[in-house]
């Protein structure tokens, strides 16, 4: 397949305006942890609490998607998009001009920047539709890559805050909202689809299907290790290596950006592949990766393990939506909602197991090798699953399996 098969099969202005659309918003969702460490001193705040402050979002997040992909079904993706939108820039703005003055304050602005994490539930559906079964691997991993974000949140909000302070950033992040609303508006369009309209039941129904704990499983990993390092990262350098929030940004960035550049990447080779074969050659570099950071006793060694794992998970994720829609296609809004509230779980599980290990412990090793663990457990199921999947569903499906 061709790059410029995009522009003859879809609508790239949708494309294009998703992944924008994506890539604000996990900005924003993200915005706590990459000024986490200098909330924490301005506020002083323990390791447990800010933990919990950078996984509240991932939490909130969690449950707005199964909402959002139900309204997606109903209003629309583009209204939607709008909706939720307007609902971030009303808590950013809020927060902007209030202050967060102490942890319930930062918990409080979490739950809202959730409805910026369920962006996912939006973006995907409105890009994947546009676009044939033989395509939604690359398709879903470029809308996806909008997670790309969190790298601008780890290089500019540590710097902004040290010149305006960290309460200014929200206020300026206000900027780049509104300017990408404005694109959406213009330039995203609703396929020509129809959608049944989607209920609680049919989520119910849906997870009566043995193979959507699966893949909710399999992305709780994926997902969640992206984006609970994303989180986190900032906060550990600064911890573990003492660097200052803007030198800890330069590291964690560099650590994430492979991660959210390869979600597209992850997408095409599992086109090429197939899904499952590229799913064990990730979670196995994933698992090892996540040892190696625990394990360095340097910031260059520690730094390469979490660009490693960043990279495994990142790609994993796109492995993960391009088996997605072969197996539920007919449902694809519910379960993009329900294996986005898994992997917004799995990022709230793995940043709070960081802070709680760190508070408890004095060390992170045991939070890096939990999630190292669960790794692995990804690994068995799909050897546990591979045969089924090939012989069943996969053997009718228009793509690689």
């Amino acid at each position: 397949m061709k790059l410029a098969d995009l522009k003859n099969s879809g609508h790239w202005p949708t494309l294009l305006t998703s992944f924008l659309y994506f890539d604000v918003s996990f900005m924003v969702w993200t915005i706590l942890g990459a000024l986490g460490a200098q909330i924490g001193i301005s506020l002083g705040l323990t390791p447990q609490e800010k933990g919990l402050m950078v996984a509240v979002p991932y939490l909130s997040g969690a449950f707005i998607r199964i909402l959002l992909g139900m309204l997606v079904d109903r209003l629309g993706a583009k209204n939607t998009g709008i909706m939720a939108q307007l609902i971030v820039i009303a808590g950013m703005t809020t927060a902007w001009l209030t202050g967060l003055h102490q942890f319930s304050h930062t918990l409080m602005l979490g739950v809202v920047l959730g409805v910026a994490g369920a962006s996912f539930a939006v973006a995907l559906p409105q890009a994947g539709r546009w676009y044939p079964p033989h395509m939604q691997g690359l398709v879903l991993g470029l809308a996806g890559a909008g997670n790309v974000g969190v790298v601008i949140d780890a290089i500019l909000a540590p710097r902004l805050a040290v010149i305006y302070g960290w309460n200014a950033v929200f206020g300026l992040a206000l900027i780049p909202l509104f300017l990408v609303l404005i694109i959406y508006i213009v330039f995203s369009k609703e396929a020509q689809v129809k959608v049944k309209k989607k209920t609680l039941k049919d989520y119910v129904n849906l997870l009566k299907e043995k193979d959507a704990h699966w893949f909710c499983f399999f992305y709780t990993i994926s997902f969640g290790g992206f984006s609970g390092l994303a989180a986190s990262l900032i906060i550990y350098f600064t911890s573990e290596f003492h660097l200052q929030p803007v030198e800890a940004g330069t590291w964690a960035a560099m650590c994430t950006l492979v991660g959210a550049l390869g979600r597209p990447v992850g997408g095409a080779l599992a086109d090429r592949l197939g899904g499952i074969r590229a799913l064990h050659v990730f979670f196995l570099a994933a698992a090892l990766a996540l040892v190696l950071a625990a394990c360095a006793g340097t910031i260059g060694l520690c730094a390469f393990g979490f660009f490693l794992a960043s990279c495994a998970f990142g790609m994993a994720n796109g492995s993960v939506f391009q088996l997605l829609p072969q197996r539920f296609a007919k449902d694809i809004g519910v379960m993009t909602g329900l294996v986005g509230c898994g992997g917004g779980l799995g990022g709230f599980m793995l940043a709070s197991a960081l802070g709680y290990s760190k508070g408890l412990t004095g060390s992170y090793l045991a939070g890096l090798l939990a999630f190292s663990t669960l790794c692995i457990l990804a690994l068995i199921g799909l050897n546990f699953v591979k045969l089924r999947w090939r012989t069943t569903w996969g053997a009718l499906a228009e793509a690689r399996i």
